[in-house]
């Protein structure tokens, strides 16, 4: 556990008050969220605006609890400017990956921290390899890159399938934003974790091939 640093407070802060003003103000709510037919015609500020918005409080909560126990291990590593960059990234590369998915559904609309919260997670697995993760109902822990594989493939499965009122595709975009933002960041890791750099590109690679085969829908 790491202490909360001020940037991650703010960060909470930003997604907290936004996401209040959202659920109070239904215009707000959809003049800001993600939306493909409004981003289309030149609406790109739901690029970002969309990441700081949440269905309900415990949308909200779980996503700042998730960010709250890996934003320390990125801070910690690569300081709090580049934490932001690769928040802000993962944000507009999931987005970026839905506008693509969906860019025949301009019905298609989406909220959340999901995707930026995703990078951090992804960039704190690249960046400790070696730590190990609790998940309910499982007693044991689990290596970090087998939960970040085991996320990822079951992200590929909820988009084939549209499994859920879930941005699975935002989820994975914001995976692949961490990744390789934090790659370009500290390209030494290339070096010393190169086994776990590759094994993390897997699920990846699937999403790739199954789309250029046309069999992720």
């Amino acid at each position: 556990m790491y202490n909360l640093s001020i940037v991650t407070l703010v960060i909470i802060a930003a997604n907290a008050l936004i996401s209040y003003k959202g659920f109070g103000d239904r215009l707000f709510f959809e003049q800001y969220k993600f939306n493909v037919g409004s981003i289309k015609r030149g609406d790109q500020i739901r690029m970002i605006s969309s990441g700081f918005l949440h269905a309900d409080l415990t949308h909200l909560l779980f996503n700042m609890f998730t960010l709250y126990m890996f934003a320390g291990a990125v801070i910690s590593e690569l300081g709090a400017i580049k934490f932001v960059i690769i928040y802000i990234s993962s944000l507009i590369f999931g987005n970026l990956l839905s506008l693509y998915f969906h860019k025949d559904e301009d019905w298609y609309s989406a909220i959340g921290a999901s995707g930026a919260v995703t990078g951090i997670l992804y960039a704190a697995i690249l960046l400790r390899p070696e730590m190990s993760l609790y998940m309910f109902f499982v007693p044991i822990p689990i290596p970090g890159y087998i939960f970040g594989i085991g996320y990822l493939l079951y992200s590929i499965y909820g988009m084939k399938n549209r499994i859920g009122n879930i941005g699975h595709d935002a989820h994975f975009g914001g995976a692949i934003g961490g990744y390789a933002v934090t790659l370009i960041m500290m390209p030494s890791l290339f070096q010393t974790e190169l086994l776990h750099i590759g094994i993390l590109a897997i699920p990846i690679l699937i999403l790739f091939v199954l789309y250029k085969t046309g069999k992720l829908h």
